[in-house]
């Protein structure tokens, strides 16, 4: 269990990432390709990339295990402004951090021969990691940045919307059971026990494509807080085709069309009125049903100021999608 503690201070410095940050989708990915059992939606994807990129892979791979550890200087704070000033963030850490992280990976294993002089701040090996980092990015990410930066941006403009409107305690609470806020705590499940005590430094949190099951934060605390979380599927409403129609009617038999059109309306963050002209119905109708998709779990709505907003929580989004599991499984 990972539990990060805020002072009034961090809620006031805590933010959503402008977007995916491309080495962390970078370690991400390598792990959904090394994993044994892998994720069913990935599948696709795994199929197509896995003969993209080998060689990069040789060299990260050892320095990115899919279980436990591994070193923080490969996912800087530096990378949210792009893969470029990461790479260049990676490529200056100091030798005694170098020398630190990687004694810590490969405390239960043999360290290929190349890294040594990696952890000794060796030039070329260094440069070598740079390729290594470009040359996967750009085999494997760049053709599918697109349908990365789909997912994570509907995502982080919700969030952020909740966090413009109505603070960043109503944000915290849109991840539901993903992350528990239970003021001044937010919970996470998590490999191994540790606190986090964000000390007037606030939280950046960063949606991700390739982060599938559970959050992901930097190893050393005293490290820029990052939170790493799965970004949860946007919701295409003009799907079209049969399939499109079998599930809204699907969709209207469950909660009647009423209902349906109201739920399948939401998206990012909405007024009562924005719902009702999205559905329509009368303010008075969609306040009534919303209440209803409230009760039921589907929808969140929070007060702000004369106006109450609503967005759909993760089992709405997953009823949406036609998911059999949660959006934040």
């Amino acid at each position: 269990m990972l539990r990060v503690h805020f002072t009034a201070a961090d809620l006031a410095r805590t933010r959503i990432a402008d977007g995916p940050d491309p080495l962390w989708e970078t370690v991400l990915s390598v792990h959904q390709l090394t994993e044994q059992r892998p994720d069913p939606a990935l599948r696709a994807w795994r199929t197509r990339e896995c003969g993209h990129g080998r060689a990069a892979l040789r060299i990260l791979r050892p320095v990115m295990p899919p279980r436990g550890y591994f070193p923080d200087f490969l996912t800087p704070a530096a990378s949210l402004g792009g893969l470029e000033s990461g790479i260049d963030a990676v490529l200056s850490t100091p030798r005694q951090r170098l020398r630190a992280e990687l004694a810590r990976l490969v405390e239960r294993a043999t360290p290929p021969a190349w890294m040594r002089p990696l952890a000794e701040g060796e030039p070329e090996s260094l440069r070598r990691l740079g390729r290594a980092l470009r040359a996967y990015h750009a085999s494997v990410l760049r053709p599918a940045w697109p349908w990365i930066g789909r997912r994570t941006e509907q995502d982080r403009l919700w969030r952020a919307q909740t966090q413009s409107v109505a603070g960043t305690d109503a944000m915290l609470r849109t991840f539901g059971s993903l992350l528990r806020w239970r003021p001044p705590v937010l919970t996470v499940d998590y490999p191994i026990d540790r606190d986090l005590h964000l000390d007037g430094r606030g939280l950046v949190l960063v949606p991700s494509y390739f982060c599938r099951h559970l959050p992901v934060a930097l190893a050393d605390g005293s490290l820029p807080p990052i939170l790493v979380y799965p970004a949860r599927p946007p919701v295409d409403r003009d799907t079209g085709g049969a399939a499109g129609a079998a599930g809204a009617e699907s969709l209207a038999q469950l909660l009647g069309h009423t209902r349906a059109a109201v739920l399948q309306s939401l998206g990012g963050l909405c007024t009562t009125s924005e719902l009702a002209r999205r559905a329509g119905v009368s303010a008075s109708s969609a306040s009534e049903h919303a209440a209803v998709l409230r009760r039921a779990g589907l929808i969140t709505s929070t007060r702000f100021r004369n106006r109450v907003h609503h967005s759909l929580t993760p089992l709405g989004t997953a009823l949406l999608a036609g998911d059999t599991v949660p959006a934040t499984a």
